[in-house]
């Protein structure tokens, strides 16, 4: 179930890091920082695929692991584009609730999946 929770979630978050990259180009004129973000933010997702398709459990972890990664610096270009003033306290909220949510998600996944190979 949690699979399948993250799965959504990591999705839903890349389309909202997706709408936040168009809003920083096209209203701050800011393209470097959107396009870290979106790398990052976007990462999420596409490894969580990836683990669901995993060979072994360990390739599972690791694909996981790198997903974690990613939500963590998604964070720092998160808190970056909010004390830059790229964006407002209410939309860093917003996001940055949805991000930390994701990194408890795979956290108790990853922690879960090495308990079981250990």
């Amino acid at each position: 179930m949690k699979e399948n929770a993250i799965k959504e979630k990591s999705f839903e978050f890349s389309v909202r890091i997706i709408n936040l990259s168009k809003f920083l180009t096209i209203d701050k004129k800011e393209f470097t920082l959107s396009k870290q973000i979106i790398r990052s933010g976007t990462s999420i997702g596409a490894n969580v695929e990836e683990a669901c398709a995993g060979q072994s459990k360990k390739d599972f972890i690791a694909k996981l692991s790198i997903s974690l990664k990613e939500a963590k610096e998604t964070h720092y270009w998160l808190r970056l584009l909010f004390r830059c003033e790229y964006i407002d306290e209410q939309m860093f909220n917003s996001v940055i609730r949805d991000g930390d949510e994701i990194v408890v998600i795979l956290t108790r996944i990853l922690q879960t999946s090495r308990k079981m190979i250990n």
